[in-house]
Formats: structure tokens, sequence, C-alpha cells
């Protein structure tokens, strides 16, 4: 404590020394705040808030829905519209099995991008740096950008899911999976409007997701598939040191307009995974779950199992996330610098 007094050499007698502001409170301005605790970005402080309100606001959703199906003209654009669809003529049955695992491995690269991109958000000082061995393929004329850990691992994620999605594509258009989530006439709209409605009343639609997706179902998987992922995409890579700092590319997505997307866009995929996993596990569990993870129709536990031990292996990669793992796999793949020790709690 800064109290202006110190002790003469020799004598041991305490005199008054003169006061210096900057002396006396540097030690004190210097001391770093703690980190706020956070989820995703979000303050836990302002999650406390936002949990509640978010159940008062279902709650209200589920009265108005409610007190809407009771109105005479609303029952009958349900009955007119039941919220499902039809197929074209010849379109496949059924989940194949590439589509069953391409769930798996979709899911299980999306959490691994939602746990990189909460430590690029935590704005932590990354435990290492990596830099790329321009002596190996592929090589560059510029020397490579040093990477925090962090954004190495989200970059590395990164492209095991674009490769991951590139190869769901080619194979959704080459089996004829596509018309599953493409709408293909204009009675997509009123479907989709009731079948939210009865989603919203708590009185799930009728479907039959083995031979068709509803309305609210296919377009909810179109905007996942061909928007949200080439926005995450485009605005990620704008992001990344692969663009170009100078010429006409720096220009085509301005930097600040691909900082305003990428983040919501992650937002938009956790509420998308959690209503998707809500909607799964209380509209027939077991069954959805065989659908999705085991491709059969049927209501045994085999899906479930492999979801429980998808849902393992996610919780295991999660925390295995950590300097302590994360430097020396990174070191395989070019130099890495800058270690830090393990801090002391």
């Amino acid at each position: 404590m800064c109290s202006g007094w110190h002790t003469e050499r020799g004598g041991g007698r305490r005199v008054r020394a003169g006061l210096h502001p900057c002396r006396c409170f540097a030690k004190v301005r210097d001391v770093p705040k703690p980190a706020r605790p956070t989820f995703a970005g979000v303050p836990l402080r302002r999650l406390a808030w936002l949990i509640p309100a978010a159940i008062v606001a279902f709650a209200v959703v589920v009265l108005v829905a409610r007190w809407l199906r009771e109105l005479p003209e609303v029952a009958a654009f349900i009955a007119e519209y039941p919220g499902g669809t039809t197929p074209p003529e010849g379109s496949p049955v059924g989940i194949p099995a590439w589509l069953a695992w391409q769930h798996f491995l979709s899911a299980f690269l999306l959490v691994m991008l939602v746990r990189t991109g909460m430590l690029l958000k935590s704005g932590v000082r990354p435990p290492a740096f990596w830099t790329r061995d321009n002596t190996r393929w592929p090589r560059t004329k510029r020397p490579p950008r040093r990477l925090g850990i962090p954004l190495w691992l989200h970059l590395v994620v990164d492209a095991l899911w674009v490769l991951c999605g590139l190869s769901y594509i080619v194979l959704l258009f080459a089996t004829g999976q596509w018309v599953r989530i493409v709408p293909t006439d204009w009675g997509i709209v009123p479907n989709t409007i009731s079948a939210l409605l009865q989603y919203a009343s708590l009185d799930w639609p009728v479907e039959d997701s083995w031979v068709s997706y509803n309305a609210a179902q296919l377009l909810s998987y179109f905007a996942v598939v061909f928007i949200a992922a080439p926005l995450a995409i485009i605005t990620g890579l704008r992001l990344s040191p692969i663009w170009p700092l100078e010429g006409a590319w720096s220009r085509v997505v301005p930097e600040r307009l691909a900082r305003a997307l990428h983040y919501p866009v992650m937002l938009f995929f956790l509420a998308f995974t959690a209503v998707h996993v809500f909607l799964v596990l209380t509209t027939g569990a077991l069954r959805n779950l065989n659908i999705m993870y085991a491709a059969r129709d049927s209501e045994d536990w085999v899906g479930f199992i492999i979801f429980v031990i998808s849902v393992v292996a996610m919780i295991g990669a999660w925390l295995l996330a950590k300097p302590l793992v994360l430097v020396p796999l990174a070191a395989r793949f070019g130099r890495v610098q800058g270690v830090r020790p393990p801090q002391k709690r």
C-alpha cells in the first residue's frame, strides 16, 4: 500500500516522502481486470436475464398460437394447408447411409467451429502461435502469416467443414435427395405458415420424415444449406489470412460487413441446432434418431446409441481443445512459437 512514507537507511527513522499519484497508484492501475465469463460471446450476467425473458416469450407465443387456432378462419386455413409437402413423382424414399454419416460429421464439425469461435471471441491471448512451413506444399511467394493456435484450429475445422459440405452437395444432387430440401412449388408458403403455427401451439403437424419433410422443415433445411452455410464460408474466408489484404479482392466483400455477418450466422446455427434437437427429441425420439443416424425407418435403439456415441465424441473433442493438446498437434503441421507456460491457479 502506498502511504508516502519511507525509512531512512541506518537510523531507521521514518520520514515523509513526496507523494506522486502516478507512483502510488501505478500498480493498482496496471492490474488487469478479470475477464467476465461468457458463453458464445454473451456475458453470463446478461444470459441470467435473457433466459427468463425467453421463457416468458415462449409462453406468450404458445398462448397466442393456441388462441389463434381456435378462430374458425385459422382452423379452416390449417385444414386446407395442413403443413405437409408432396414430393415430386419419382423422388427417392428414405435416408441413405451417406446422408446419416454426413449428418454426424456436419454436427461434429459445427460444434468444433463454435468452440474455436468462442475462443477467438473471448479475446484471450493465444497460448502459442503457428506459422506454416513454406518449404512444404503448398508453397507461396509471400511468407506465411503467423496465426494464433485458436485461429489455426478454427481454419482447419473450417476447411474440413467446407469439404464435408461440398461432398454433401455433390451427393445430394447426384442421388436426387435434393428434392427433400428444395421447394418446388408455391404451396410451400401457406403450408409453412400452417406448420409454424402448429409448432408454436405445441400441437405438432403430421409428418413422415422418412418420406418427406413438412414445409417448415424443408424451408429451414434449405436456409441452412443454401443460405447460412455459404454466408458463413464467404464471411469466414474474408476474415481469414487467405483473403488478400490489398487489391480488388479486398473491396469485393468489405471487412466490416463480413464481421457484422459472421457472428450472427453462428448464432443462427446455434438457434437452429437447439430447436432441431428439441423437436427431434419431442416428436418421436427413437424413430427420428434412427432416421438421422442409422438410416433406417425403425423405433429400436440403434439410432439412439449412435446418437449418444456422437455426443460423447463431441464433448470429448470440446474438452480436448486446450493448449496441452493443440500446441503439439499444431507443431506437426508447421512451426510453433511463443508457447506460454500453463498459468497456476
